[in-house]
């Protein structure tokens, strides 16, 4: 319904413009004598009018719509930008596309918002009697034209042109209330999307390393947004499952374990495997080459071969799914053997449509933009990374019919994956302006010598050692805070996985994705600054709160109904408004998928809360005997609103808070 708003809004603005147009030319018509009234003015003020009235029953509609979704949240800063495009259009009618900016303020000073629009729209304005017409003038006129609005108080204009917006109290206040009988709900979304995310993709009989962490806690993380808005997302783990090396594994399988057929080999260390089938393959001559024939029985679909490398992948899927365990993490497998019978048709397409050259023997594609040419085949008549690539691409748009596709894979992969992005919008799979394909950078894991994350051997760390060194470590934390003694078994061994798991996730995730960072369970593990011990500590105390007071949950509930959420105390404020920008926060991650805006949020919004919590009692108590004597209760729902967020937040990422720690 927005879009058509928008779009009854933008024929309006024409004819507006045309009407002006034609009046100048009557007008001028008419002192030399010419006093007919145009027939085409006419009927554009006519159809003008029946637009206005169209406009105004979609307007209402709209707001009709909006007010029946009460439960979900508001993105205020999108709501102030509405208003302002609004008024901005209606003060400056012909104006073609004038700029928006609408921000937070950065100081109480300031108002909540802040628009800065006048100081463009000076430069784009035709001089006046040779002069130019002042930005303030410029944002007089914007802050007059300001439709009637429930979420602007009062705006002034300050300095050279801004103009500073005061939020309304009682619409803040409501809005709380709202969030705390409703839960936290996502922000209204214009329709549910289909969602493909390609992350964690390890090989087989290769130990996850640090950047199969990297993939799979970001796309985790990324899955858990969409989820949560209400997209509709597959989970897609593309394994490297087939190929060469297959070959090797197999020959050294049979000769390792002769009666695997009959007897399940009992492979305890595949990465060993690996390593002893590798250095055979390059040291004798005569495996080497059975090694190749075990590939062409593989592929042509041998059953005893097929069965040899089930078993080799069913050994590491085990392995992958201890680390998925301990991370909470839902995959569905979708590796590249899926996609091999779909690659025959993939090269016969490219080739029906001109695009293949030859090149010693390979079949090439070049795409324009891009420097190296895609080989969809190799000159022995095998296919690659290219072709495999090329056909997961077209069967996520064709099949899965996807509105969006993630791969969140190395920065490594870049020039690779872009390639294959313009070679489908080459061929005409799919339209970017229409469906979004986007490659979700990251940079590598160093170690605290900042350089690549290695054991002191110098060998890859194996993933499983490093979540159980996290667990290790954080038991020793808990039991220096002496948590040991105030918590049940059951309490110390949740509050170690909590912390253990959550700072690991939360290094990453607090991260810019696109740089390099360095690994260090000192700093994760740090309760001070922006980490997760920091935030799940704050949520337990917040938590606490209420539990010391002996408030449970149902008189939690009763309250949020009932008593009026007063913001009267500038931490009040300054706490409410921090908590309504979470809907704000969300719909940025959503556009440039950038999950370290989210944990800079919580981390505002535990330290907003401090402050609140320093300077505004909750809980009333005498001094001597340290009984309760008032509970403020809308304090305490602004502390059951700021945990709310901050649970939703920890769920988006990934983390387990407790309740206790």
């Amino acid at each position: 319904m927005e879009a058509h708003v928008a779009q009854y809004s933008a024929r309006l603005l024409q004819q507006e413009k045309e009407i002006k147009i034609l009046a100048t030319e009557i007008d001028r018509l008419k002192n030399f004598g010419c006093l007919e009234v145009s027939p085409s003015l006419e009927g554009l003020r006519d159809e003008n009018a029946k637009l206005k009235y169209r406009l105004n029953v979609l307007q209402k509609s709209l707001q009709e719509e909006r007010n029946k979704s009460v439960k979900s949240m508001i993105n205020i800063n999108s709501r102030v930008q509405e208003i302002f495009r609004d008024a901005i259009k209606a003060a400056y009618p012909d104006l073609e596309n004038p700029p928006l900016a609408v921000t937070p303020s950065q100081q109480p000073k300031f108002g909540d918002y802040q628009c800065n629009s006048a100081m463009s729209i000076t430069k784009m304005l035709p001089k006046t009697n040779e002069q130019k017409v002042s930005p303030r003038e410029i944002a007089d006129n914007i802050s007059r034209n300001i439709p009637e609005n429930e979420y602007i108080e009062k705006v002034e204009i300050a300095g050279p042109g801004f103009i500073n917006v005061h939020l309304r109290k009682d619409f803040v206040s409501k809005q709380l209330s709202s969030l705390l009988v409703n839960g936290v709900q996502p922000p209204a979304m214009e329709n549910r999307k289909k969602v493909v995310v390609d992350f964690s993709s390890p090989n087989i009989a290769k130990e996850m390393h640090v950047g199969h962490l990297r993939s799979t806690i970001i796309g985790d993380s990324m899955c858990r947004l969409f989820e949560f808005v209400g997209y509709d997302v597959l989970r897609l783990n593309h394994l490297g499952d087939w190929g060469t090396q297959f070959g090797m594994l197999i020959a050294h399988l049979q000769d390792k374990f002769p009666d695997f057929l009959t007897v399940s080999p009992p492979i305890g260390d595949l990465q060993a495997f690996y390593k002893e089938s590798k250095r055979r393959f390059d040291t004798e001559e005569e495996f080497k080459k059975r090694a190749y024939q075990c590939v062409v029985l593989l592929q042509s679909k041998n059953p005893d071969f097929i069965k040899a490398w089930k078993l080799i992948c069913d050994v590491s899927r085990k392995e992958f799914q201890k680390i998925y365990d301990c991370l909470d993490i839902k995959l569905i497998e979708r590796g590249e053997s899926y996609y091999q019978d779909k690659m025959k048709d993939i090269v016969q397409e490219f080739e029906e449509r001109g695009f293949v050259q030859m090149d010693d023997g390979r079949k090439i594609v070049f795409v324009p933009g891009c420097s190296v040419p895609l080989t969809i085949m190799k000159s022995d008549g095998g296919f690659t990374y290219d072709t495999s690539d090329l056909a997961a691409l077209k069967q996520r748009l064709f099949e899965e019919k996807a509105d969006i596709i993630v791969y969140v894979v190395d920065s490594g992969q870049s020039v690779h994956l872009q390639t294959v992005y313009a070679a489908g919008q080459m061929i005409g799979w799919y339209d970017p302006a229409v469906t979004r394909v986007v490659h979700a950078a990251f940079g590598v894991v160093l170690g605290e010598d900042k350089k690549k994350f290695k054991t002191r051997s110098g060998d890859t760390v194996r993933l499983i050692e490093l979540l159980e060194e996290g667990l290790k470590r954080s038991m020793d934390k808990l039991k220096d805070k002496e948590r040991d003694k105030v918590l049940t078994e059951e309490e110390l061994k949740a509050a170690q996985t909590s912390v253990a798991f959550g700072c690991i996730k939360y290094a990453d995730l607090s991260h810019n994705r696109m740089n390099d960072y360095i690994f260090s369970f000192d700093k994760m593990l740090d309760d001070r600054g922006n980490t997760a011990a920091y935030l799940l500590y704050a949520f337990t105390r917040i938590r606490s709160i209420a539990r010391l007071a002996n408030i449970d949950e149902e008189m939690l509930q009763n309250a949020a109904r009932e008593t009026k959420i007063l913001l009267d105390h500038e931490k009040e404020w300054k706490l409410g408004k921090c908590i309504l920008r979470f809907p704000e926060i969300l719909h940025k991650i959503l556009d440039d998928l950038l999950l370290h805006t989210l944990c800079d949020y919580l981390y505002e919004l535990a330290t907003t809360f401090t402050e609140f919590y320093d300077n505004c009692y909750c809980v009333e108590k005498d001094r001597q005997t340290g009984t309760i004597v008032k509970v403020n209760m809308w304090r305490m729902l602004l502390c059951e609103a700021t945990a709310a967020v901050m649970a939703k937040g920890f769920d988006i990422l990934g983390i387990k808070p407790v309740q206790k720690m």
